[in-house]
This record gives C-alpha cells, structure tokens and sequence, in this order.
C-alpha cells in the first residue's frame, strides 16, 4: 500500500486509526464512541487557519486529541474572526452574568456602546480592505485602554461594546474618554501613500443596583446615551449618571411587582400599594 498523505493520515494519530474506544456519559454503559470513524478534517482544518489556536501534538492519546480539537473550536465560537474580541454571542452570556451579580450584590457595572464615527465613508473613500484594517486598529486600541478584567466586543459592523465590572461611577467616564482621545490620535495605515484617522461616539449605561434586569433594558439605555452623543456632533461621551439611574417600568415590575399587585399567597393586596415617587426612592 503506497503512503496516504491525506490530511487524515498526516495530521490524526496513529492511535485514532486502531480504533480507540472510550465510553461517553449517557443514559447505559454500552454506548461509545470510536474516534477512527469521527471525521475531524474540517474542524483541524478550521484551527489550522486561525494563528491563535492550540492544534493537538501528533503523540497525544485520543482523548487528549479530542479535547483539544473541542477547546479550539468552542474558543473560536467565542471570537469575532477578524477582531479576536468577543463576539456578541459570548459579549450577551457576560452581560447576563453581570445582571445576576448586580441583582445579589448591588455591585457597579458599567456596560459602554462605541460606534465608529462616519465609518461608511471610509469604505466607500478606501474599500472595504481598509475598513478591515480599522476595525482591527480601533479594536487593539479598545483593549489596550481597558483593565484585564473587563471585555471588549464587535457588537455588530463598526460597533463595540465593553463591560467595566466593579466600575465606580467617577471611573467610568474617565474610562470612556480615555479611549476616545486613544482612538482619535491613532495614525492608521490603509495603503502604502494613505494614512486616516477616525473618531468614536460613546454612550454608557450603569446596570440599576439590586435589579435583576434583562440585556434588552441594559442595552437600550447604553444606546439612548451613544444616541446623545452622535446626536452632539460625535466624537463624544455620554454616559448615564450612576446615581441617576432611572429604573424602567419593567424593571419598576421586576422589582416591586409584589408589593404593587399584593403577595398571592396571603390574597392581600390592600395597603400594598407603591407609587412611582418611592419606587424611586429606592435608588
């Protein structure tokens, strides 16, 4: 038999070809998995093409080889492919987590929208080869201009957004216009004889204190404020006053539902009562 040079052959371990079995948790002990008859080309193939990825070593055992094909693929999964940030499938499973944190703890969170200001012309001007390459320079700028601890996101097209944990209410826009003044002094190559420089607009919400809210209402405040400032000229930074926090109807409900429709269990609703004014007292 002439040598198979397939990517199979050259890239699997032997071990994998003889048919290795281990067991997978289920409902009976009898199923297993056989990794020779797993078709694992397109997945390596897909980590091959990503310079940040860990393949498996040639001698790993099967297990060993399998769990690093998956780690790699669920950390792709995680990642816009031409930023590296988090992507938004990833940004919305951290924000749902820092809603459970801030409705046990009251802790400060602040969540920022950024949008790259006048970003169409600059395709339309260059191509969209040079928009690519702002959006790599202004992501590589977001990160640098953050704390380890928070995470920076490709929202969607020329938007990002970040999450500030622990973010006191003076820190968070000395924060927001540190990366406004980091992104409009940077020098972006997109040809040999063209350099630009682009602005940012943003807009920041504290997450309401002892609320569990939703990513919907969190979202939509951070918005009205990136709206504010776009609306200004952009180039600008509006975030909403931590202390100024204005609570939603809805999260009014998620709050104060019970006191405002009584507890069910007793069927006394009277006295119980709450107006809008001591709704908001509570913050």
């Amino acid at each position: 038999m002439g040598k198979d040079t397939s990517c199979r052959a050259r890239d699997v371990p032997a071990v994998i070809h003889r048919h290795y079995s281990y067991p997978v948790a289920s409902a009976t002990d009898s199923s297993v998995i056989r990794l020779g008859d797993l078709r694992l080309d397109d997945a390596r193939a897909l980590l091959e093409h990503d310079p940040s990825s860990v393949l498996p070593a040639p001698e790993a055992s099967p297990v060993e080889y399998m769990q690093t094909i998956l780690d790699g693929l669920c950390e792709l999964s995680l990642r816009d492919p031409l930023t590296g940030l988090s992507n938004r499938r990833h940004f919305n499973h951290l924000l749902n987590r820092e809603i459970e944190a801030v409705a046990r703890s009251g802790e400060s969170v602040l969540l920022l929208i950024m949008d790259i200001d006048h970003f169409k012309k600059v395709n339309d001007t260059y191509g969209h080869h040079a928009g690519d390459l702002v959006l790599q320079a202004v992501s590589k700028c977001l990160e640098a201009c953050v704390r380890p601890m928070d995470t920076v996101s490709r929202f969607g097209g020329e938007e990002f957004a970040a999450i500030l944990p622990n973010c006191p209410a003076t820190f968070g826009p000395v924060v927001a216009e540190r990366i406004r003044e980091a992104v409009s002094e940077l020098s972006i190559v997109v040809s040999p004889t063209e350099t630009i420089h682009v602005t940012i607009s943003i807009g920041g919400a504290f997450a309401p204190e002892w609320v569990r809210s939703t990513i919907e209402l969190w979202t939509e405040r951070a918005d009205e404020q990136l709206y504010r400032a776009k609306s200004a000229g952009r180039n600008r930074v509006f975030i909403e006053e931590q202390h100024g926090v204005a609570v939603s109807a809805d999260e009014k409900g998620m709050l104060f539902g019970h006191l405002l429709f009584g507890d069910p269990a007793s069927g006394d609703a009277a006295g119980s009562a709450v107006t809008d004014s001591e709704m908001n007292r509570a913050y």
